[in-house]
């Protein structure tokens, strides 16, 4: 199955203007290799140099040989460039072999999506059921329980952890899968009880939260799937898993999540969480079922089958969403229903078959050589059309 061209990778560049234009710049904790830190943001980077911007609004260029290994391996994954060579004996930036991607053209949509075997090896790193405390590890998470599960039990609860992992890497946007920096492994934490999940933070309206501000993916035990059995625990494969690979969806993704518009990060999520999964698996070539599903779930619970205003929606900063979305459950559920719809057409209805486009990753620093394409293409409609406006509007402002 080909991927077609100037699709959400493409429709991520045009968005990212737009935040820009609504000056919402992500500064975070720059340290050079001396260790000293500066907080400034990023803007642009070649294979010699990174100019960042101060908060007081002045622009800096500096030698990418003087930042730290980490903030080095940072910038290639915001450029797509290589990571620069390094001094016999150093630490090699990590993400050199990651961000060896395949040619945006050369990429295809996948159609099963599997977990490898390997993934779901679980390895012991502690039990203490008296402490409430028992750590697990799979391939790429480390589980922090506050009981002592059975392999076998622990091996069906990483599986769709790895699997969500596996599918994210897969699909051709682009990203790249890496633990946050400071961490081997993407950390979740598993509580027996909801009154113990709310108590370590999680809401009291959600099954299960990606937190990034820790970089904890925090979930209740029947989230997962986990019922008591006497005294042991057993998992109940009639469980729906849903919000679960929603969220491992934000937190594998957790390197875009302070650049990515709120649509595109939400939209994403509810993406792979409408995918047909069982088992380890992902039907990835079965969207069309997917979003039918998906449409005919959110009919019956009273949602129109519209984007209403795209313009206003694709332009949304992050604090009028978070205004929208904590009014109401109802309009939190609109805001997720239309930005999953504008991700399916970027990815799968936008632009031809031949899958030409000039960008490899979602950067933002990538280039969009039309962006007002994106929109302008699609038949007659008054709110599509107005979406195209605003992204000439701020493609604008960017030259």
């Amino acid at each position: 199955m080909s991927f077609r061209p100037s699709r959400i990778i493409l429709s991520m560049c045009c968005t990212i203007a737009l935040v820009e234009a609504a000056d919402e710049t992500v500064y975070r904790p720059w340290k050079d290799a001396q260790g000293r830190v500066i907080r400034a943001a990023f803007v642009s980077a070649t294979d010699e140099s990174v100019t960042l911007r101060m908060a007081d609004g002045k622009v800096h260029q500096l030698p990418l040989g003087r930042l730290c290994a980490e903030d080095k391996a940072f910038v290639k994954s915001l450029s797509g460039a290589p990571a620069p060579a390094t001094a016999q004996g150093a630490e090699p930036a990590v993400t050199a072999p990651a961000l060896n991607r395949i040619p945006v053209e050369k990429r295809t949509w996948p159609e099963n999506v599997v977990v490898p075997t390997k993934s779901i090896e679980i390895q012991v790193v502690e039990e203490n059921p008296a402490a409430r405390k028992c750590v697990y590890r799979s391939e790429g998470f480390e589980f922090t329980s506050q009981a002592k599960l059975a392999g076998s039990v622990m091996k069906e609860v990483a599986r769709t952890f790895e699997a969500t992992k596996s599918l994210v890497s897969s699909l051709p946007w682009g990203v790249v899968c890496r633990p946050p920096e400071g961490f081997e492994r993407y950390q979740a934490e598993l509580y027996e009880t909801r009154k113990d999940y709310i108590a370590a933070g999680g809401p009291e309206n959600s099954g299960g939260v990606y937190m990034s501000g820790d970089k904890i993916f925090r979930v209740p035990f029947p989230s997962i799937g986990l019922k008591l059995l006497g005294k042991t625990y057993a998992k109940d494969d009639n469980y729906d898993g849903g919000t679960l690979i929603h969220e491992i969806t934000h937190q594998v993704m957790d390197a875009y999540l302070t650049f990515l518009p709120v649509w595109v990060i939400e939209g994403t999520a509810e993406y792979t969480e409408m995918l047909p999964y069982n088992a380890g698996k992902f039907r990835a070539d079965a969207h069309q079922k997917g979003l039918r599903d998906h449409i005919t779930e959110m009919q019956k619970r009273g949602y129109a089958l519209e984007i209403g205003n795209l313009e206003e929606h694709l332009t949304m900063n992050r604090a009028t969403w978070a205004g929208i979305a904590n009014t109401t459950n109802r309009k939190m559920g609109e805001l997720y229903f239309r930005s999953v719809l504008a991700v399916y057409f970027f990815c799968h209805l936008d632009g031809d078959k031949k899958a030409r486009a000039s960008s490899n990753s979602w950067t933002p620093s990538m280039a969009t050589p039309n962006p007002c394409a994106l929109f302008s293409r699609i038949p007659a409609s008054s709110t599509w059309t107005a979406a195209a406006s605003a992204t000439r509007r701020t493609s604008r402002l960017r030259t």
